[in-house]
């Protein structure tokens, strides 16, 4: 054959034949940078305290590292055409979470956290690899919207039952154990979230009454959506946990939204959360106290009394300026009890500095990103919808938490994303980001032999 027929029948093949690439490569490296990077922070943190590189560095590198395989394996074998980013972001993440952790830890010898934050990281890593390997199509969820709704819905209630700690109840505690309900029942009410608006994105978009440039679906159909959304929040208002209804009020707006395609409920939402505030901030004296802590967090020493939490935490970031005091030599723990938790990115701040502090919201965003895009791919409403409710919930955790230790808006108390103690947060964000992977798998496999993505 000549190259001119050649050239022809090269031209007539069309580029859809060419299989797409798979990536995994790109996951393992990632995934091999990932790790001495947490290792090298640990052993920076038992340097700077101690003097000496800490006893347990093999065995925190051995036994990270052996997640990160084990995960990789698994998204290697079921899920080959995954996005390679997420997987290698939240290892890194819960990596730095659990050696911000043990750096807290060396100051408060009385309660350590550390070794119980290992134990809940594996059985995330464990529910990850389980998601991936046994959920091989993520559209089985959609037939069980319902069901996880009341699941959601009893997740909520149950913390009632239970006494309130640090001024709210959304805690479950028994035998030495504590788990917090609300951070499973937020990927359950994702699940119904996208369900049932991709069965009714058109009765929503183009059914109603119009009112001030916005359209307002019929209550037959946004009705038992709302219901479920208000009873959800009430509960949540009443257990005092402002940070979890806050995040389930954002996620309703954002994929009735997307949804939609409506861009007034932005606004409508945006309207309903400062009157909801408003409300909330002088009927409950306990969100009242935050709020005045926020609008004044300097009153207290001007009082005489000492600075409060709040104050602490700007101090701390004020001390770490561009490049911060060096993993372990920061004075953190002044913040008190929450600084393990509500205010360990302050903890990031001093000693990783502003770059670091960039760097991280570099990670959170790359993440998110990643999501939306998954969901952006897909052709079929429900994967879109839950793509990006999944994506969402990340983003507006980060968003809540960020912005109260730094003053940006009250606190509300919730746990950053792999970063703070709390069993119940990491293994749902490892939940979350399996979901995302077998979201984008099915996104990218989709094209495979078919059309160019």
């Amino acid at each position: 054959m000549t190259k001119a027929g050649i050239a022809v029948s090269a031209a007539r093949t069309p580029a859809s034949a060419v299989p797409l690439a798979r990536r995994r490569g790109v996951e393992l490296a990632l995934l091999v940078l990932a790790v001495p990077l947490c290792v090298y922070g640990y052993c920076a943190v038992g340097l700077a305290r101690t003097g000496a590189v800490p006893p347990g560095v093999l065995g925190y590198g051995a036994g990270l590292g052996g997640l990160a395989l084990a995960a990789h394996l698994a998204v290697r074998l079921r899920a080959p055409y995954a996005d390679p980013l997420p997987l290698p972001i939240a290892v890194l993440l819960n990596g730095l979470g659990l050696v911000l952790i043990y750096r807290l830890d060396l100051q408060t010898p009385g309660d350590r956290a550390a070794p119980a934050q290992l134990v809940w990281s594996t059985l995330g890593v464990a529910l990850f690899i389980g998601v991936v390997l046994l959920l091989r199509d993520h559209r089985v969820l959609q037939r069980y919207s319902y069901v996880c709704v009341a699941a959601a819905l009893v997740l909520l209630l149950a913390p009632i039952l239970f006494p309130a700690v640090n001024g709210a109840r959304i805690w479950i505690r028994f035998a030495g154990f504590s788990i917090q309900p609300g951070e499973f029942a937020k990927v359950l009410l994702a699940v119904f979230f996208a369900a049932y608006l991709a069965a009714n994105r058109n009765a929503l978009a183009y059914t109603g009454r119009r009112l001030w440039r916005v359209q307002l679906p019929t209550g037959r159909v946004l009705g038992p959506i709302v219901t479920i959304w208000l009873v959800s929040v009430g509960v949540l208002v009443l257990e005092r946990d402002l940070g979890t209804s806050l995040l389930f009020f954002g996620l309703f707006v954002v994929l009735l939204y997307v949804a939609t395609g409506r861009t007034g409920w932005i606004a409508v939402g945006l309207l309903l959360a400062v009157l909801g505030a408003m409300a909330v901030g002088s009927l409950e004296p306990h969100v009242g106290g935050r709020i005045e802590d926020w609008l004044h967090p300097f009153a207290t020493i001007e009082a005489g009394e000492g600075p409060n939490q709040l104050a602490q935490s700007l101090f701390a970031f004020a001390a770490g300026g561009m490049l911060g005091t060096g993993l372990g030599l920061g004075h953190s723990p002044l913040i008190g009890f929450a600084t393990k938790s509500d205010f360990i990115l302050a903890t990031a701040g001093e000693e990783l500095g502003l770059a670091g502090l960039a760097a991280l919201f570099l990670l959170y965003a790359l993440l998110v990103e990643r999501g939306y895009r998954a969901g952006l791919a897909l052709r079929e409403p429900f994967g879109r919808l839950l793509a990006v409710g999944l994506a969402s919930i990340v983003a507006l955790q980060v968003f809540v938490i960020a912005g109260g230790v730094t003053g940006l808006i009250p606190l509300t108390g919730m746990a950053m994303p792999f970063l703070a103690q709390g069993g119940s947060s990491v293994v749902t964000n490892w939940a979350i980001v399996a979901l995302l992977i077998r979201i984008s798998d099915s996104a990218r496999s989709q094209y495979d032999g078919k059309e160019a993505p």
